[in-house]
């Protein structure tokens, strides 16, 4: 199970306009016991671009050795 404040990878078609799969987002909320995860992915100026809630399937922990990338939203 994925906990709070962790970071994750979206790992499926976006459930939102401004988001790509391989957005990197935190959790905000674990719904039953890892079921389900409420994410927030802001941009570089702190600012939330998403909030969504997501399956256990839907995204997964950030492995170490990953390079994170910028990107503009629409």
């Amino acid at each position: 199970m994925i906990s709070e404040h962790s970071l994750v990878v979206l790992d499926a078609d976006p459930p939102h306009e401004n988001l790509t799969r391989g957005d990197v987002g935190t959790v905000v909320h674990v719904y039953k016991d890892g079921k389900g995860y409420e994410v927030e992915f802001v941009d570089g100026g702190g600012h939330t671009v998403a909030l969504v809630t997501v399956g256990s399937d839907d995204v997964r922990p950030i492995k170490a050795g990953e390079l994170l990338h910028t990107r503009k939203t629409a």
